[in-house]
């Protein structure tokens, strides 16, 4: 239980550098795609919450928040008002906290419109000027070299000829099995070059940092603008061609694969019938080919409106996704745990936004890594067994997967990429 707080929202133009340019080096809060997105600056409330019913009693505190603050929002876009970042655990057991963080202020941007809010608590002054808050600084760049965690290689290829095993013998279609890598964060090591990587090299991705959850996700679990809801399916995964013809024929592999197919498929059943659950009414696109710089993904668009749930209400619904998780979800996550025998932290969970008009953007966490307090980073890939996965060609593909997040903090870039 979260007690009641009074809070009190101010947004503004802002005429100032790059957002990012503005958030905390060590503990960066931010989302950002293309030339939209949020940074967070300062804590003004943290609330945590665990175990099953974590989405509900986050969307309790949330309409309780929201119901008792007072805003003063003149530009009315997604993303201006009272807003609060997001991370929530991958499973209701995990030892992770799920948690919504209310920064002191918000820098977005979209297309021309950039702004700047200030949150306080309502005891506090909401006019006052933002000095040091707004202090802007030099990205510095890093480099973190990664070693296998508690999954080698080998033993993740034994792990998905347990998956199969479990296919072949129990009443479970899919399970996706994940693997770790661990580094460290060096003395001083600017977390937001790691973003400003992941930005440069994958500008259609969602980029996001929260509470140390940090990566750039191809796959959007919700997105809620006035009402409209959106949210996109990818399962079945291809690495990219070198050359054009080779690239090309990876693509059309990708979509005549049965494999790949059956393993989009189960995904994009399983997030019709939980947005159906919450009174969503869906319509979903044609499956294709999504390019991203170093995947081919089998993709599937979904939309509709969501009514009168709340955004937590569909995350809660559509999390795990089969994508991320299995088929069926109740049976798959149990096996999951078992042949893993890892926690998985905020991998795979929700990450992203909310805003008190309703409006909201949550990715699935993937392509990313968790960066403890004490500096230690773990990254996560998984990929989806099905029948005739075969292991090998599933270790390839989480070690693909893995190329996003190494690259970000192995390469530096240049200082335009902010």
């Amino acid at each position: 239980m979260h007690t009641p707080v009074a809070l009190t929202a101010r947004t503004e133009p802002f005429t100032g550098s790059a957002p990012l340019r503005y958030s905390d080096a060590r503990n960066p809060l931010a989302f950002l795609k293309g030339d939209e997105g949020i940074v967070g600056i300062g804590e003004t409330l943290r609330l945590t919450f665990t175990g099953r019913s974590r989405f509900a009693d986050a969307a309790a505190a949330w309409a309780a928040i929201c119901a008792s603050a007072t805003v003063d929002d003149p530009m009315q876009l997604p993303g201006t008002g009272l807003v609060a970042f997001g991370a929530f655990a991958f499973d209701d057991e995990s030892q992770a906290e799920s948690v919504l963080v209310i920064p002191q202020a918000v820098i977005g941007e979209s297309g021309d419109d950039r702004w700047v809010t200030r949150i306080t608590l309502d005891q506090e002054d909401s006019s006052a000027p933002l000095p040091d808050l707004l202090a802007e600084t030099d990205i510095d760049e890093m480099r973190v070299d990664f070693t296998h965690g508690r999954i080698s290689g080998a033993a993740y290829e034994g792990a998905v000829v347990g998956a199969l095993e479990q296919i072949r013998t129990a009443d479970v279609s899919k399970l996706v099995i994940a693997r770790d890598l661990e580094g460290r964060l060096p003395a001083g090591g600017d977390l937001r070059s790691v973003i400003r990587g992941l930005r440069r090299r994958y500008p259609t991705a969602m980029a996001y940092a929260v509470d140390g959850l940090i990566g750039a996700s191809p796959e959007t679990l919700v997105r809620v603008r006035g009402g409209d809801l959106f949210t996109r399916v990818l399962a079945g995964t291809a690495a990219r061609g070198a050359t054009k013809p080779l690239d090309a024929e990876a693509a059309e592999s990708l979509s005549a694969s049965g494999k790949n197919s059956r393993e989009h498929a189960l995904a994009v059943e399983s997030a019709l019938a939980s947005l159906a659950e919450v009174g969503v009414e869906p319509a979903e696109s044609e499956p294709f080919t999504l390019q991203l710089p170093n995947l081919w993904h089998l993709a599937t668009d979904i939309t509709g409106s969501i009514g009168d749930a709340t955004v937590f209400e569909v995350m809660d619904a559509l999390h795990p996704t089969a994508a991320v998780g299995g088929t069926p979800t109740a049976e798959a996550l149990p096996r999951i745990r078992r042949i893993e025998g890892l926690d998985r932290m905020r991998y795979a969970g929700p990450v992203g936004w909310v805003d008190a008009a309703g409006n909201a953007t949550w990715a699935i966490a993937l392509r990313g890594a968790e960066v403890a307090a004490n500096g230690t980073i773990r990254a996560f890939a998984g990929a989806g067994i099905v029948e005739g996965s075969d292991p090998a060609a599933e270790l390839r593909e989480t070690e693909i997967k893995f190329r996003p997040i190494r690259d970000a903090f192995a390469d530096p870039l240049p200082e335009d990429a902010s």
